[in-house]
C-alpha cells in the first residue's frame, strides 16, 4: 500500500490536462504506441469533437523510481464550471493534485475554485507551469502567480510541456516523493467509495471504486450501504484503458466491480460498498449531494416514447450524476421529465448525449432556475417551472437565487466587463489586480441573468479572454413577474418564463418578433402575444396565406365578387375556432438566442 499513488489533474479549461495525461501515460509505458492517440482519455466522440473533456477519467500506471515499484492511479478532470461536479468527485477519491497552469495565459478563475476544492480535502498540492514551449510563454510570471496564490516556496513549482513532454519525468517523481501513500487499514472491514458507474448492455452496471479500508476479492458477498441491496462480486479489477480482470483490490486502490446489476436506481454514486459477513459500521463521509442550477423539461418528440426516454436517462444518470430528473406533463407537449442541469453546456451536452447513446430525440423547454415563492398564507414553496406557480393574488413575495461570480480578464476589457455585469442586475462586490494587466472582478448577480447566454457574451466582449466561474450564495427578494405567451389567445405553458419587470416588456416584444418569424403561415391570421396576467404587453400577427377565390370571376357585376370574398371570410373564421398551431422545435430553441 505504500507504494500506491491516487492523484488527479485539475485546471481551468483548455490548459492542456488531458495532453499532459497522455505524456505521462506515454512516460509509464501504460500504453503500447499503437494504442497511443491525442487526448486517449477522452473517450467519448463528444468531447473529442468539442476539445473539452466532460468526464473524470481514470486509469493506472506503474512506474519504477529508484528500484521500487508504484502504481500510479491517475483521473483526469474537466475543466468547464459545468462539470465541477466531476472534479469534486475525483478529488473525493485521491491524496494529491496536479496544478496546471498554462504558461500563456496565467491563473484563471476555474484555477483557484479547484485549487481551493482540493485543499478542502487537504490534498497535497504539485503546482505544474505547462505549455513552456509556447513562444508566448511567460514562465517567471506565471510562477509569480502561482507563489503568491499557494503560498508554496518557488522551487517547488515545476515546469512542462504537454506537446513536447518536456519536465514529464520531474512531475512523476514529484508525485512519488509528495504525494502521500493512501491511509487504510487492510484488516478493518470494506470501505469502497463508488465514484462513477457506467451501464454496459451485457454485463449490467459497473461501478467504479477506490477501496478506503479492507480488501474485496472476486466472488465476494458484497453489500451497498445505502440502498442495503446485496450482491455477488463476478468480476472485480483495475481500470487501463481496458478493464483488466484482478483477483483481489487491496486498501487505497482503484477499480472496478461488475455484480450484474440491471437496475440503475440501485447504484448511487457517493454509496460506500462493503462486505456482507463483516460490514463496516458507517458510510464514507464527505462526498456532497449535487445541487442543479439550471431546470428545464425534456419531452420525447413522440409521445409514446415516455417509458423509453424515462429508461435511458436513468441510464445516462449512472454515468452522470450530477443530472436530476423527476416526471412532470406540459398541456403544450404531454408527458415528460423536469431536469436539473449545473449549467447550459452541460444540458446541452446531455440532450446531444441522450440522441447519440440511445437514439432519443427530445424537444427542452425554456432553461430556467428555482425560486422560493412565499405566499399570503405565510407558505413558501418550491418552484422549477413557471406553470407551477400559484395565482397571482395569493403570491406575497418572490425569492430569486444569487451567486458570487468571479471574472479575471485582462485589464483592458475592464470596462465592457463591468457594463455587461450591471445590465444583468450585477452589483461590483470588489476588483483587485492581480497584476498590471490582470484585474480579478467580483460580482453579486442573480443566477437566472446568466443562465442563457452569459458566459457567450463574456468570451465575445473580451475575445476568448476573460475567465468565469461562480458559486451560490442564498436567495435574494425580487421584483419577478410571469410572462406568458398566447397564440390565437390560448397559453402555450412551454414558453412561458418568469423574468424580471423591468426586463419583461423589451423581452416579452422580442419573443413576439421572433415566434413571428418561426411559426409557419396557416389559412387564418394567427395573434401572437406577450401577457402579464390579464395585460397583453406585446403583439404580432402571422398574416394569412390567402387563396384568390376571385381568380375565376372574370367580368360582370362587382356583388359577384363580393359573395366569394364574403363566403372565404366565414371559411376563415370558422378556421380561426377551430384550427390550432403547431409551434416548432426551433421557437422552443430560439428564445435562448434571443440576441
Amino acid at each position: 500500500m505504500k507504494n500506491i499513488r491516487n492523484f488527479c489533474i485539475i485546471a481551468h479549461i483548455d490548459h492542456g490536462k488531458s495532453t499532459l495525461a497522455d505524456r505521462l501515460l506515454e512516460a509509464t509505458h501504460t500504453l503500447t504506441a499503437r494504442e497511443m492517440a491525442a487526448q486517449v482519455l477522452d473517450s467519448m466522440d463528444l468531447e473529442k469533437e468539442k476539445g473539452i473533456t466532460i468526464k473524470s477519467h481514470a486509469i493506472q500506471m506503474h512506474y519504477r523510481h529508484n528500484d521500487t515499484d508504484y502504481t500510479l492511479n491517475l483521473i483526469d478532470t474537466p475543466g468547464h464550471v459545468d462539470f465541477s461536479y466531476e472534479v469534486s468527485r475525483a478529488i473525493a477519491s485521491c491524496e494529491g493534485a496536479l496544478l496546471v497552469v498554462d504558461a500563456t495565459q496565467g491563473i484563471q478563475a476555474q484555477t483557484i475554485s479547484n485549487l481551493y476544492l482540493a485543499l478542502n480535502h487537504d490534498l497535497e498540492i504539485i503546482p505544474v507551469i505547462n505549455k513552456i514551449d509556447m513562444e508566448a510563454a511567460m514562465v517567471e510570471e506565471v510562477r509569480d502567480q502561482i507563489v503568491e496564490l499557494t503560498g508554496c516556496p518557488p522551487a517547488s513549482v515545476l515546469t512542462a510541456s504537454g506537446k513536447t513532454g518536456a519536465g514529464v519525468e520531474d512531475i512523476l517523481q514529484a508525485i512519488v516523493q509528495r504525494v502521500p501513500a493512501p491511509a487504510g487499514s487492510e484488516t478493518a472491514p470494506l470501505q469502497a467509495l463508488i465514484f462513477d458507474s457506467v451501464f454496459n448492455s451485457f454485463r449490467g452496471i459497473i461501478a467504479y471504486f477506490k477501496v478506503q479500508n479492507g480488501v474485496i476479492r472476486k466472488g465476494d458477498k458484497v453489500k451497498f450501504f445505502n440502498t442495503g441491496k446485496e450482491y455477488e462480486a463476478d468480476e472485480v479489477g483495475i481500470l487501463q484503458l481496458k478493464m483488466c480482470p484482478r483477483d483481489e483490490i487491496r486498501t487505497g486502490d482503484v477499480g472496478y466491480i461488475i455484480s450484474g446489476i440491471k437496475t440503475a436506481p440501485e447504484v448511487k454514486v457517493g454509496d460506500t460498498v462493503t462486505h456482507v459477513e463483516t460490514p463496516c459500521m458507517e458510510a464514507i463521509a464527505g462526498f456532497e449531494e449535487v445541487k442543479p442550477m439550471v431546470f428545464a423539461g425534456l419531452y420525447p418528440v413522440d409521445a409514446d416514447a415516455y417509458e423509453d426516454l424515462r429508461a435511458s436517462i436513468e441510464k445516462l444518470q449512472l454515468n452522470d450524476a450530477s443530472l436530476t430528473f423527476e416526471p412532470e406533463s406540459s398541456l403544450a407537449l404531454g408527458f415528460g421529465f423536469r431536469c436539473g442541469f449545473l449549467g447550459l453546456l452541460h444540458m446541452e451536452i446531455i440532450q446531444e448525449r441522450l440522441y447519440r447513446e440511445f437514439n432519443m430525440d427530445v424537444i427542452t423547454t425554456v432553461p430556467n432556475v428555482s425560486y422560493i415563492v412565499h405566499t399570503t398564507q405565510g407558505e413558501s414553496l418550491h418552484v422549477h417551472n413557471p406553470s407551477g406557480l400559484p395565482v397571482p393574488t395569493l403570491i406575497d413575495y418572490i425569492d430569486e437565487p444569487y451567486i458570487r461570480a468571479q471574472i479575471i480578464s485582462k485589464a483592458d476589457y475592464y470596462g465592457a466587463i463591468m457594463k455587461l455585469c450591471l445590465d444583468k442586475r450585477g452589483v461590483l462586490k470588489g476588483q483587485h489586480y492581480l497584476t498590471s494587466e490582470r484585474v480579478e472582478l467580483t460580482y453579486d448577480m442573480p443566477l437566472a441573468e446568466i443562465v442563457f447566454d452569459f458566459y457567450d457574451k463574456l468570451k465575445s466582449i473580451s475575445r476568448g479572454y476573460a475567465s468565469f466561474d461562480y458559486h451560490t450564495t442564498g436567495y435574494e427578494k425580487a421584483d419577478l413577474v410571469k410572462l406568458d405567451i398566447l397564440l390565437n389567445g390560448e397559453q402555450v405553458d412551454a414558453l412561458s418564463c418568469l423574468i424580471h419587470r423591468s426586463n419583461a416588456y423589451d423581452f416579452g416584444r422580442r419573443m413576439c418578433e421572433k415566434l413571428k418569424d418561426l411559426i409557419p403561415r396557416q389559412q387564418f391570421d394567427i395573434a401572437v402575444q406577450a401577457a402579464i396576467g390579464a395585460k397583453i404587453i406585446a403583439r404580432e400577427t402571422i398574416k394569412a396565406l390567402r387563396k384568390d377565390v376571385t381568380a375565376k370571376c372574370y367580368g360582370g357585376d362587382i356583388t359577384r365578387k363580393r359573395k366569394l370574398l364574403e363566403k372565404q371570410k366565414k371559411g376563415k373564421k370558422r378556421m380561426r375556432q377551430v384550427g390550432n398551431v403547431e409551434v416548432p422545435q426551433q421557437a422552443f430553441l430560439a428564445v435562448l438566442k434571443l440576441d
